[in-house]
């Protein structure tokens, strides 16, 4: 009761704002139901690593000249528009409001997907000092906010960059595979079944593959990949 009452005064002092065109929007969800509406979806893909295509297929040309190591991809969203505004708002401008609310639109789709729930989620990892400048890791911050969306859905950084890499958005798509390379290594701890990789935008997919084998060798059984955009 008490609790009730707070979150009232409180929405009432300080009503919800839309992170996307500014105006009231929805308790729990800072993402008015019109912007939500216009957010730019995928259309038909490849089912296996959900890159946008003219129709689906099971696999893309991509996926059958090397088959990733995860199982399925799947994006919230495409990375255009609203979605690709946030992504960047949240990631190099530091707008944390805006990562709570791409997880909690990104839950949304997922369960309207019927994803099947993992044991765990694993962030993707940023090496140490892209992190010191940063100051976050995105991808551990989209895990936190999912496992509340998620009821408590467990997750833990598993896997560690151990080298340091030049930034994947700065290559051309061939030298991709390569930058990323042997970059991760696995940490200490009890390796699960099935496992979600985390990340915020996937492109060539490069750096979610490799982090994929590297799971694979250690002994997971099925990898899917989680991504709030594909590119």
């Amino acid at each position: 009761m008490r609790r009730s009452a707070a979150n009232a005064l409180e929405h009432l002092l300080l009503p919800p704002v839309c992170v996307v065109c500014g105006m009231a929007a929805r308790p729990g969800l800072d993402c008015c139901a019109g912007c939500e509406r216009d957010l730019p979806e995928l259309g038909a893909q490849c089912r296996r690593c959900a890159l946008e295509l003219v129709r689906d297929v099971e696999l893309c040309g991509r996926c059958t000249r090397r088959l990733p190591a995860f199982d399925r991809a799947h994006a919230g969203f495409a990375y255009r528009g609203s979605i690709e505004r946030l992504v960047q708002r949240f990631k190099f401008r530091h707008e944390l409001a805006a990562g709570r609310v791409l997880a909690g639109l990104m839950a949304r789709r997922l369960a309207m997907q019927g994803v099947p729930r993992p044991d765990l989620m694993v962030p993707v990892p940023l090496h140490w000092r892209r992190r010191l400048v940063r100051g976050f890791n995105q991808a551990e911050l989209l895990c936190r906010d999912l496992s509340r969306h998620f009821g408590g859905l467990p997750w833990y950084p598993l896997l560690r960059r151990r080298r340091a890499t030049a930034a994947q958005s700065e290559l051309p798509a061939e030298r991709r595979g390569g930058n990323v390379r042997g970059a991760f290594a696995l940490r200490s701890g009890v390796v699960p079944g099935h496992v979600a990789l985390v990340d915020d935008v996937m492109t060539t997919g490069s750096t979610l593959d490799e982090c994929a084998r590297r799971l694979r060798r250690a002994g997971v059984g099925r990898i899917d990949v989680w991504v709030v955009a594909r590119a």
